[in-house]
This record gives structure tokens, C-alpha cells and sequence, in this order.
């Protein structure tokens, strides 16, 4: 199956932040910060702290949601080269070929460690944090989608499961 497609800026910040939110250091830092910003109002409430402690707690869950939503997803796909490039790719049963106006890449399957499936992309991750994006629209048709999604999950483990 060939597929050609490039990438389209809003679609691949909330890529992003999906990659984000599913690293599990992340997911801790924002449930624990949203638990002490309750916590904080549930104890402001009772006048047990300040209102400057409140708006520390506030102030903190604030920046941490600006940097993971905004700031981080925008850096990345600023410095990124990958995101202005046109790809040709061609998905088969033993590998995965990538071309570029800048070359060709091949992957064979075993490279990749999970795979993830969110609206826009299915990322296929390398390691932990490295992964590539395969836009869902650059397929002609939901039957070449749903021929990928099934040839991925074969391929692939699911993320979370490893």
C-alpha cells in the first residue's frame, strides 16, 4: 500500500499533545498538581491557607497546562524539519519505506516498539520518545485505513501493552 501525504500544523500539535499526555511522568505531575489545586481551594474555603497559597497553586496548574499545551507542542513542531516535508510511503507486510525529497528510510517492523492510534495520526514509536506520524488522511479510503490499522496492530504491539 502507497500512501502520500504532508503534515498539517494543527493536526500534528494536537499529535503532540497527545504524545504528551500519554507519557506517564506527565500524566503524575498533572493529576498531582490538580490534587493540590483542590486542595488548596477545598482548605481556602475552610480559611485554613492563605489566598496567596491558593493562587501559588492556581498559578502553578496554569503554567504547567500552558507549557504542555501550548509551548511545548509549538517548540517542537518549530524546530522540526520532518513537518514541512512531502512523503511518499509504502506500507507492506516486511517493512515500512519512507521517501523523501532528502532520501529514503526503511524500517522493518521490528524497529518499532508500540504504536498508538489517535484521530488525526497513528504514531509509530521507535522508543519511548521517538516516534513518526502517519496522517489518517492520507489514505484513499476507509478500507486502505482499516487495512493499516489491521497490518499495524499485527505488527505492532498496542501501546500499553509492553
Amino acid at each position: 500500500m502507497n500512501i502520500s501525504f504532508s503534515y498539517d500544523r494543527k493536526q500534528v500539535i494536537q499529535a503532540l499533545r497527545y504524545h504528551f499526555f500519554s507519557l506517564p511522568e506527565i500524566r503524575l505531575l498533572v493529576i498531582l498538581i490538580n490534587l493540590f489545586t483542590i486542595v488548596a481551594a477545598v482548605l481556602l474555603y475552610f480559611k485554613k491557607i492563605s489566598p496567596f497559597a491558593f493562587l501559588l497553586f492556581s498559578t502553578l496548574w496554569m503554567a504547567l497546562m500552558l507549557a504542555i499545551w501550548r509551548i511545548l507542542p509549538n517548540s517542537i513542531y518549530k524546530k522540526a524539519a520532518t513537518f514541512q516535508d512531502d512523503f511518499v510511503m509504502s506500507i507492506n507486510p516486511d517493512e515500512i519505506v519512507l521517501n523523501t525529497t532528502r532520501g529514503t528510510q526503511l524500517w522493518p517492523w521490528q524497529r518499532f516498539s508500540k504504536f498508538l492510534e489517535t484521530p488525526y495520526f497513528f504514531h509509530l514509536y521507535f522508543d519511548k520518545r521517538s516516534f513518526f506520524l502517519i496522517p489518517k488522511d492520507a489514505f484513499d479510503n476507509i478500507a486502505a485505513l482499516q487495512e493499516a490499522r489491521e497490518l499495524f496492530k499485527k505488527m505492532i504491539p498496542l501501546a500499553g501493552l509492553r
